[in-house]
């Protein structure tokens, strides 16, 4: 299996990551940001409660079912690393591991994307920008919409039809100088998949539905849950606490966040009209959460779930801590944008939530210093671990 493999999950996984940056957090109450608004609509009470209630249950589902496939996603690694089959056919299913310093160059590899489009936007056309994302996002939305689905067809797909197997194979070279550009093995139940996602992702760009774009962004959500690691509690405080100071200063101290989000039409965000009632499915005046608010919490929480798991006590007491923290951030952050009419930097509020509530338990429980000494080593420190080991034998 060559390490060229085209990156189908992983590949979107790391697309959401870094895209979600570019996104604005969620809208005020009035919907003066909305999407594709033709005129300022002052939403009913019901409509506001129905269309922030919707944001903040499509935000748990990636967080919640994402960190469960997470579990299962390490667990495979680790089999893989131990030289027993990891049940990975491609290296497009391995989970990326985030360290310290990949999550300490993050926040200034972010505000360089994000002044960039911002560049962008203001020089070039709009539309044909939008029209080059559109193909970007669709391929990827497809690829990642089709794994999020890959784990259900699995549980569905009928005895009766023959499962085959296929793979996709380009080489470059030949002899022994022969080069893998890609290599990538699938079956008849992601053929299902694939095609599925592409009549979802035709629809995305022919409409621009906010139900596509919602079932797009919820896959890159989870793929983003599921497949992005951080390899310890410390990287995740770095993380967390530097695209805290991002997410405040781009959007309270200048106006790019705001002309790219308003700019940038990509399934990057969730959103939900807050015009549903008067209008049904055509409604156009929607609240929105930026996917950067649900994977950067998300892979915290879910490295607390990896956490409990391996401290074997048959618990999840720092999951659903650090996912009631979520829940309660994510309140507070409706909260003040509804009461202030103003677009707010949701990580403001749900960083302190989700790294605070789970230092407090394990202060309660003692176990703090265990929680911090909690790692999951890359594969690429593990190989070289190996390899100095056998150096070390051939030495002796």
């Amino acid at each position: 299996m060559s390490e060229a493999e085209p990156a189908a999950a992983s590949e979107a996984a790391a697309a959401a990551a870094a895209a979600v940056l570019d996104a604005l957090n969620a809208t005020d109450s009035n919907g003066t940001e909305a999407l594709n608004a033709t005129a300022k609509f002052v939403a009913s009470p019901e409509g506001t409660a129905l269309a922030y209630g919707s944001l903040v249950f499509m935000a748990l589902l990636p967080i919640f079912f994402g960190a469960l496939r997470s579990v299962t996603c390490s667990k495979s690694k680790e089999l893989g690393d131990n030289e027993y089959d990891s049940g990975f056919r491609n290296a497009a299913d391995m989970p990326e591991t985030i360290t310290s310093r990949d999550a300490a160059r993050f926040p200034i590899i972010a505000s360089c994307t994000l002044f960039g489009l911002y560049l962008f936007f203001k020089v070039f056309s709009q539309e044909y920008i939008n029209l080059l994302l559109s193909v970007y996002f669709f391929v990827l939305g497809v690829l990642a919409l089709s794994h999020t689905m890959s784990p259900l067809m699995s549980r569905i797909f009928p005895a009766s039809i023959p499962d085959k197997q296929y793979q996709l194979l380009f080489t470059q070279g030949s002899g022994e100088s022969k080069e893998e550009i890609v290599n990538y093995e699938f079956d008849t139940k992601n053929l299902i998949c694939l095609v599925i996602s592409s009549v979802v992702g035709v629809w995305y760009l022919l409409k621009k539905h906010w139900i596509a774009n919602n079932l797009f962004g919820l896959a890159f959500a989870l793929n983003g849950v599921e497949l992005l690691h951080l390899n310890n509690v410390s990287t995740g405080c770095i993380l967390l606490g530097g695209l805290f100071v991002y997410d405040v200063f781009w959007v309270f101290g200048t106006n790019v966040m705001v002309t790219v989000a308003k700019s940038f039409e990509a399934p990057i965000k969730l959103v939900f009209p807050q015009d549903l009632l008067e209008r049904g499915l055509d409604a156009s005046n929607f609240a929105m959460l930026g996917l950067g608010d649900i994977v950067i919490p998300g892979i915290f929480i879910a490295l607390l779930l990896r956490f409990d798991v391996s401290l074997k006590k048959n618990s999840r007491t720092y999951f659903y801590s650090s996912f009631l923290a979520y829940i309660f951030g994510l309140g507070v952050t409706i909260f003040v944008m509804h009461t202030f009419k103003h677009a707010q930097p949701a990580l403001l509020y749900l960083v302190p939530a989700c790294v605070g509530f789970p230092v407090v338990v394990a202060l309660l429980k003692g176990e703090l210093t265990e929680m911090f000494r909690y790692e999951e080593t890359p594969p690429e420190e593990e190989e070289s671990k190996d390899d100095s080991a056998e150096s070390e034998k051939k030495d002796q």
